[in-house]
């Protein structure tokens, strides 16, 4: 298995490969936490680290797969994701619907036997990665945004068990992945998760000349759903992108016009906010999910 070290901390089509892959093959990117492992202990804060977005969430990678081209799309199966001993929380100045009146703050938080300690409080793990995606083929994104080409959907699904599907936009697609967290709830309102250095392990292939403008996220077992996951700088931007998106895929496997199909999808599918910590810089990102349909194919496939 090869294991992936090397950092980049923008999506980018210039960036040089750490390593190239096979589909079917079963990768490990070993990753930092989204401050590159500098908030050493609760002394230091972001305002201590000049903390921002061009030096934030470094991404192990990129890997370089062989026969993916433009007009594929990159599978990624989440196979585990092993999490470091303890993650740090941190508040920003800026960040948060809450940001006004918040000191910086920086809070470790031990992981003991699959549990967090914060304060007197213990509560499950579920570790998820923050930024996974494809280069884009036009400018540079940096990690610590989120884009069409996946970057950081910061999105609590996206963990062990769950399957990627991402556009590929340039020769051999170039996957990374980073910011991992033990812990996140919806929305990440303080902009921070458990932020925690990682071991992902994932399994890659590519599906030939399939039509995909967004990633999308497919769940299994008996509440399996699939998710199309989109952003915006405002919600109502993020939420058209992505409903677009879910109709044209639906409408392809069902055969239904437009129309029902958007009324369909006002009875079956949610949308949820996956991170959504306003004012700060970084787009709203959100998915929505709809339930697997036995009756048609799959929704991408």
């Amino acid at each position: 298995m090869q294991i992936i070290q090397d950092q980049v901390y923008a999506f980018s089509k210039n960036n040089k490969p750490a390593a190239t892959a096979v589909p079917g093959e079963v990768l490990q990117f070993v990753t930092k936490d989204c401050f590159s492992n500098r908030i050493t202990d609760e002394t230091v804060t972001m305002a201590t680290l000049d903390y921002g977005y061009d030096g934030a969430n470094p991404a192990a990678g990129p890997v370089y797969m062989e026969g993916a081209q433009p007009g594929d799309v990159l599978v990624v199966d989440i196979y585990n994701i092993e999490v470091a001993d303890e993650g740090t929380v941190a508040t920003d100045d800026h960040c948060g619907p809450l940001f006004e009146g918040t000191p910086y703050r920086s809070k470790k938080v031990p992981i003991v036997d699959g549990m967090a300690q914060f304060n007197e409080v213990k509560f499950p793990i579920n570790p998820m990665i923050g930024v996974i995606g494809t280069a884009p083929d036009g400018e540079d994104v940096i990690d610590g945004y989120v884009g069409a080409h996946g970057g950081n959907m910061d999105n609590h699904l996206i963990t062990k068990g769950t399957r990627l599907y991402f556009p590929v936009r340039v020769p051999g697609a170039l996957l990374q992945m980073g910011d991992v967290h033990a812990a996140m709830g919806d929305g990440e309102l303080c902009g921070t998760g458990i932020e925690i250095p990682a071991r992902i392990t994932v399994r890659v292939g590519v599906l030939k000349n399939f039509e995909l403008h967004w990633p999308v996220l497919e769940t299994f077992g008996p509440e399996g759903r699939w998710y199309v996951n989109a952003s915006g700088q405002e919600y109502n931007e993020a939420v058209m992108a992505a409903a677009k998106e879910l109709q044209r895929l639906l409408m392809r496997i069902t055969g239904w016009d437009a129309t029902d199909t958007y009324m369909y999808m006002s009875l079956q599918s949610d949308v949820e906010i996956s991170q959504g910590c306003k004012p700060c810089e970084v787009q709203l990102s959100l998915r929505i999910g709809t339930p697997k349909l036995s009756q048609f194919g799959p929704l991408v496939g």
